[in-house]
């Protein structure tokens, strides 16, 4: 018999007069995220370099100060949850006040860090890169938390809430879209940063993230009201389990390593082509490709997956990806045309990962009541949530200390051969290297392949039906 388990009940309490769930709540959905990544993709693909070339600082300094910034990120998001559960809702639901209130200072703040002051001291842009960055990375915590915890209270249906999560990611890859590949095309003049138009950027963006908040908090409808707790789970037994999850204990790592490869490789791409290949504009066809390349793969990720397996297909991708990186690193001596060309593969190849982690995910989260008989859907994800930070955070790091292992320097107009060449290794041969690790921790470490999966939803499904 299964375990006996305090479990939080979540009791639906709909007005009937509340408009019945559909498409008007889905594009609402989308907006929160098509507003969130506007700043999202901007400060991920561009800050760094704008600190560099623009503040002079070090990529040393930058590191740091990303490293410290993103691991408060962290912390941020588990404060303001935590902040959010303590509050009464209001007349307009728990989660959409928040999103309207704090989106205000959230787009200012994002504004903020693209003022550039000349001739200040170098401490003084150290000093206000630092502040003005954990300042917008804290009030992004207290918006993209209020936003994907609104999820859970617009419906309970768990296929409404699968074409809510569908609609997220299609606003984040519309954002995409338009920040990497209109992005390079308005903040680099000659192939320079420019800091005029970076700040125009940082207003254009800050318009069209505010414009899609307000459009989220209009079209959203908080549906489930009311909360009502028995009992409380065990901590302790909840680590245990943790401690015993294979399977979640090795997509963390896989996952981790996954987001510092991409977040990485993104920032050291604008160095490749704005000084390797003397081309900065060449970024705008890089976001387009890596966007043609990722909606090629959701198409046909759902069919390869129901006949090879989540953990079959996405290391199968990463394996291609590994190869496509390998075999460029080994061609240094081809245009920025050519390398766009022959990358398209690999970044076709690690987007299966990219879109299947979710569904591993769940497959873990399946497993952990599996062997604990405790189902603590929240908990399970908010550490998967938390080590995606903590990636972020040594990605940010390890950015700055690349570049400057590599000898990059923003005074120089023309960069040494050796910087050059070290740029191009870590864009190709670290990519391979890292994607490499992931496939190796898929296929010798992860066992939840899909005969294992299938039998692991089987024997929960006869264990619920037993607890009957």
């Amino acid at each position: 018999m299964m375990a006996q388990t305090n479990r939080e009940l979540v009791i639906p309490d709909v007005d009937r007069k509340v408009q019945k769930f559909g498409v008007k709540d889905q594009l609402g959905y989308l907006f929160g995220d098509f507003g969130n990544d506007f700043f999202f993709i901007l400060v991920g693909s561009f800050l760094m370099v704008y600190y560099t070339d623009v503040f002079g600082l070090s990529p040393a300094m930058v590191g740091t100060i990303f490293l410290i910034a993103r691991l408060w990120d962290a912390v941020a998001d588990v404060t303001w949850g935590r902040f959010i559960d303590t509050r009464k809702p209001s007349k307009n639901g728990k989660f959409k006040p928040w999103i309207f209130r704090m989106s205000f200072p959230l787009v200012f703040s994002g504004v903020l860090m693209f003022i550039h002051i000349p001739g200040m001291s170098t401490g003084f842009y150290e000093a206000y890169a630092f502040v003005t960055y954990i300042l917008w990375g804290t009030l992004y915590s207290t918006v993209n938390i209020s936003y994907g915890s609104m999820a859970s209270v617009i419906t309970s249906d768990p296929v409404e809430r699968t074409s809510l999560s569908s609609f997220r990611t299609m606003g984040a890859t519309l954002a995409g879209l338009i920040v990497n590949v209109i992005g390079p095309l308005i903040v680099f003049v000659d192939n320079k940063a420019d800091p005029s138009r970076f700040f125009m950027a940082a207003i254009i963006f800050a318009v069209l993230s505010l414009s899609c908040y307000m459009a989220c908090y209009k079209m959203s409808t908080e549906r489930i009201t009311e909360t009502r707790k028995e009992g409380k789970t065990s901590l302790k037994r909840t680590l245990q389990g943790v401690g015993k999850n294979k399977p979640l204990l090795i997509i963390l790592i896989a996952s981790l390593v996954f987001i510092m490869s991409s977040m990485l490789k993104g920032a050291v791409d604008v160095y490749l082509f704005k000084n390797y290949f003397d081309n900065a504009k060449a970024l705008s066809i890089s976001g387009l490709i890596a966007t043609a390349a990722m909606f090629i793969a959701i198409v046909i990720a759902k069919p390869l997956v129901a006949r090879f397996g989540k953990k079959e297909v996405a290391a199968a991708g990463l394996l291609l990806s590994v190869i496509d990186y390998l075999l460029l690193y080994f061609l240094s001596d081809i245009s920025a045309s050519q390398f766009l060309a022959i990358s398209a593969v690999g970044m076709f190849g690690f987007s299966f990962f990219g879109i299947v982690v979710w569904a591993f995910v769940t497959d873990v989260i399946d497993y952990h009541e599996f062997i604990t008989g405790m189902k603590e859907d929240g908990t399970i994800y908010s550490i998967y949530s938390f080590a995606r930070k903590v990636g972020q955070a040594v990605a940010g790091g390890l950015g700055g200390t690349a570049l400057a292992a590599v000898g990059y320097s923003a005074s120089l107009d023309v960069q040494s051969e050796s910087t050059l060449q070290g740029i191009h290794t870590l864009a190709t041969l670290l990519t391979a290297s890292s994607l490499f690790l992931v496939f190796l921790l898929l296929v010798f470490l992860y066992p939840l392949s899909k005969k294992k999966t299938l039998q692991l939803a089987q024997d929960l499904a006869d264990r619920r039906n037993a607890a009957k």
